[in-house]
């Protein structure tokens, strides 16, 4: 029969030299993944984190042409809306004409004697103030008598 050498007896202490150096390189080849694994992550992130950089920009171009043209509209709505402003300066002064001289042609006709119903209606007054103007101005009423009532409306 065939008979096997006998192993000799490994002291304890080249036994555990044998597991301290399997355990460091188990370690190092261990540590050597999760950094290959951490680079692959970090270089992903780094790729994702400059597609969102460019999204952001390209979100950012856009934002920037709306606002300009918000403020080129803006402007063309300053001038606009100064030319109405002008318009409507020029219509009250031109209102503040025709009504002065409404009340001038009220006048004249409550003097010859118009009654308040037809100067309302000739001057564009309205029915009380066409009636003011022929107790003031009209005919019937002597004139320190329009002069009482003038100064009695004025205190009132």
């Amino acid at each position: 029969m065939i008979s096997l050498p006998a192993l000799a007896a490994v002291p304890l202490d080249t036994v555990l030299y044998v597991g301290r150096a399997a355990f460091l390189v188990f370690s190092f080849a261990l540590a050597a993944v999760a950094f290959v694994q951490l680079r692959r992550i970090t270089e992903r992130r780094g790729r994702q984190a400059e597609r969102d950089a460019q999204h952001i920009s390209g979100l950012l171009g856009q934002a920037l042409e709306r606002l300009d043209a918000v403020e080129a509209r803006l402007g063309a709505t300053e001038q606009r809306l100064a030319a109405l402003g002008v318009e409507i300066e020029m219509h009250f002064k031109s209102a503040a004409a025709a009504a002065s001289r409404n009340y001038a042609v009220a006048i004249r006709l409550a003097r010859a004697g118009g009654q308040a119903e037809d100067i309302a209606a000739t001057c564009g007054l309205a029915r009380q103030e066409a009636e003011l103007v022929v107790r003031l101005h009209g005919r019937a009423a002597p004139r320190a008598e329009r002069d009482a009532r003038h100064a009695a409306l004025m205190r009132a």
